[in-house]
């Protein structure tokens, strides 16, 4: 792995090489990682291991075009550098193309690193993971059959012609488990946890898990109607992720792939519903000084009020239309260019407890099939997994089968309540949200 002092200097080494192969513009992103990840397998361990991945990607501007390459061998920089010149070349000029990000003052945020987790060994990260098998197996009648533990650290550098020069560091654990109960009749469920620092309480994943899973058994046929739907934090962000954030995604919406093609400043959702995208959010999963372009993070109102604010823009979109970047430039890694993306979708409402203030409706934990939906119209229909029925103010039988189908902005429309139960569901921020009628099918 190359060392991260050796990156920075190769870093400058990509950029000058690039300038004198003739790129206008010059963008150099470093990353540095290390990571624990551990299979589980039943109430085994299935694989332990340790990963390092180092590198450099090099985005090159010629008339507007941008050529892209790179590579983890430092004996190639220039090699990479001038592929990156040459491939834009290649593509021909972009009369569309307004620039790479300017030199700017990075945001302020927190919460993202933990030495704890940077310096953590393998053999502690064994004795974590065992610690949700033993939570799965504390439930009578549940058994584990799966699980996954992650956690890492990275270090990451944007170097760019326009003077952009950040470095940061950050931190994550994720962990999950699968469960399944042991005798007739069959039930199965899933929990999961994420932070930024090692404050995760793994027993409780297995034993949430086993709970569920001991709770969705014996379930009963429901009516197909249209009722309340309360949807916990898992099923209303797959919901989100696969409809609302594909809209406002400006890419699309300026390819013509979004319904929302206008309607800026109307009203799209409930009025008391407002839903922000906050790359400065502390201990979030999104959050950073910048995006990964450089841009500084920022906070950016999608929907206040009901009201449908703004959309997502990287530094491309940004500039077709003459505005400033949102700073949602994301990349999963060194050899990718960046692409439109949430930093910390976080979404608000009055909050209450929305079971007691529920008569007549179902509570749904997580979905199957969301990334079915529609992008453009927004229209989905889904399994619903491990949920129940709610018969005056509580949580009555378990559902044996449902589905439940709709559109996100009907769905939008109608949320007239969330709980506070806020969860962080990767980049989704949210307590289970009751949309007051949606329609419910049943067996």
């Amino acid at each position: 792995m190359i060392p991260m002092t050796e990156i920075f200097d190769n870093a400058y080494k990509a950029l000058e090489f690039a300038r004198k192969e003739g790129a206008d513009e010059v963008e150099i992103y470093c990353m540095k990682g290390r990571s624990i990840s551990i299979d589980i397998h039943k109430d085994v361990l299935d694989l332990a291991k340790e990963s390092l991945v180092s590198g450099i990607g090099i985005r090159a501007i010629v008339n507007g075009a941008v050529g892209f390459s790179s590579t983890n061998d430092v004996n190639r920089i220039k090699e990479a550098s001038i592929l990156a010149v040459r491939s834009a070349r290649v593509r021909g000029s972009d009369p569309q193309w307004s620039g790479l990000p300017g030199k700017s003052k990075p945001a302020k945020v927190r919460d993202i690193f933990d030495r704890k987790i940077k310096d953590i060994q393998i053999e502690a990260c064994i004795d974590l993971a065992f610690e949700m098998i033993r939570g799965s197996k504390s439930i009578s009648s549940v058994v584990p059959t799966s699980g996954h533990f992650v956690c890492g650290d990275s270090t990451k550098f944007i170097l760019n012609s326009n003077g952009v020069e950040i470095e940061e560091e950050d931190t994550v654990v994720q962990a999950s488990m699968d469960v399944i109960t042991n005798d007739a009749p069959l039930s199965t469920a899933s929990e999961f946890d994420m932070s930024r620092k090692l404050d995760v309480d793994f027993y409780k994943i297995g034993e949430k898990a086993s709970s569920l899973a001991k709770r969705s058994r014996n379930g009963i046929s429901t009516q197909t109607r249209d009722c309340a739907v309360l949807l916990e934090p898992m099923a209303i962000a797959d919901i989100l992720e696969n409809t609302l954030i594909t809209s406002v995604d400006a890419d699309n919406v300026q390819k013509g792939r979004s319904s929302l093609i206008g309607k800026i400043g109307t009203s799209i959702a409930a009025e008391d519903l407002s839903i922000i995208d906050d790359g400065t959010f502390a201990g979030g999963l999104g959050t950073s000084l910048c995006d990964e372009e450089g841009t500084p993070s920022k906070i950016t109102p999608i929907i206040k009020d009901g009201i449908l604010s703004s959309f997502i823009y990287d530094s491309y979109t940004a500039g077709k239309e003459k505005r400033e970047s949102t700073g949602n430039a994301v990349r999963g890694s060194y050899t990718t260019t960046p692409s439109i993306g949430i930093r910390n979708l976080i979404i608000e409402h009055a909050s209450f407890d929305v079971i007691a203030q529920t008569q007549d409706g179902v509570i749904v934990n997580s979905v199957i099939g969301a990334h079915t939906a529609n992008p453009i119209s927004g229209d989905f229909s889904v399994e619903a997994r491990n949920s129940f029925e709610i018969k005056d103010g509580q949580i009555a039988s378990p559902i044996k089968s449902m589905m439940i189908s709709g559109n996100i902005f009907e769905l939008l429309k109608n949320i007239d309540g969330m709980g506070k139960d806020v969860r962080k569901v990767g980049e989704i921020i949210t307590p289970t949200v009751r949309v007051a009628r949606m329609k419910v099918i049943g067996t």
